[in-house]
């Protein structure tokens, strides 16, 4: 599960030490994982040899006192307020049937959670728009890439005292991917031109989209100068991606990564089968990316709507 590290201009506690969060959440993410499963595990085996009582609920069994409540007990002991603490998960509303629909219900829980981490320190709280809870393309990024991927999802960088949003960047192991969706109607095609504008094709259907290469090419130059300024050397690359359609680069743009629906399945596998671990230099360079994105919060438990900016 990639990791919600900065949300458009949400306060996020990665900022505060990108070098501890991260490890951090794969191991609590692991550690809750392999909980749920052993849970589930053992329900399921008490159900089929009779163990349960007749007429014990999935509920009533998730009410006894959880690997995750005897954990927190323990971790209250140490501070009020700890990381442990605002990474427990709700029991599930309903017992899964699979291991693969616990894996779902556990990554959906998760990505809940990951909205948290990415809009609130144990200090300032930013405000979140619903809609971000149904985000479709947010969740791909989340739930589809490994652990060690960092998601800057549509954040906005300070350059000088002016915000400028960027694409969604997704920070791995081995490079940095800015990406731009290009997306439509199935089976479309894109069709590239230097113009300003760009034509979808959709059977007979034509609709203009403005041309993505503007923005890629400004979120590049601003995290090269941003990388630059302190002194990391990580790869930068630019895909413009269309999962369920077609793009006619007309050759244009060599620096460009088209995925379509011709190299989607080789580029996504490439990316999710990584097994690189986390590296220095990839926290290093999610440091400087957070230290030059804007931040928008108030304190948690005040009334007072102040409006903070906060750069990291």
């Amino acid at each position: 599960m990639g990791q919600l590290v900065k949300l458009m201009d949400c306060i996020s506690r990665y900022e505060t030490d990108v070098y501890y969060y991260v490890p951090e959440f794969i191991r609590l993410k692991q550690r809750q994982w392999e909980q749920a499963k052993a849970r589930w595990q053992a329900e399921r085996t008490a159900e089929a040899s009779g163990w349960l009582e007749t007429g014990e609920t999935w509920n009533a069994w998730l009410d006894k006192p959880s690997w995750w409540e005897r954990l927190t007990k323990r971790w209250r002991r140490r501070a009020a307020l700890t990381e442990e603490e605002t990474f427990s998960l709700a029991p599930m509303a309903r017992p899964a049937a699979t291991l693969e629909e616990l894996k779902q219900q556990f990554l959906d829980e998760l990505f809940e959670l990951q909205l948290k981490w990415a809009s609130s320190t144990m200090m300032y709280v930013s405000s979140l728009d619903e809609a971000v809870y149904g985000d479709e393309t947010l969740k791909y990024f989340l739930q589809r890439f490994p652990d060690t991927h960092l998601c800057f999802y549509r954040p906005v960088a300070m350059v000088g005292k002016a915000p400028v949003e960027l694409e969604t960047m997704m920070l791995t192991p081995s490079a940095l991917w800015c990406i731009a969706f290009v997306e439509g109607r199935p089976d479309n095609i894109v069709m590239a031109s230097t113009g300003r504008f760009w034509v979808e094709q959709a059977g007979t259907n034509e609709t203009r989209l403005v041309n993505p290469v503007v923005s890629l090419r400004r979120t590049e130059q601003i995290v090269s100068e941003i990388f630059r300024k302190h002194e990391v050397d990580w790869p930068i690359h630019l895909v413009l991606l269309n999962r369920s359609g077609y793009i006619d680069s007309g050759g244009l743009f060599p620096f460009i990564r088209y995925i379509d629906k011709r190299n989607y399945d080789e580029w996504f596998s490439r990316l999710r089968r990584s097994a690189l671990p986390l590296r220095h230099g990839q926290l290093k360079a999610a440091e400087a990316l957070l230290r030059h994105c804007a931040s928008f919060y108030d304190r948690r438990h005040d009334g007072n709507m102040s409006g903070e900016e906060g750069q990291q």
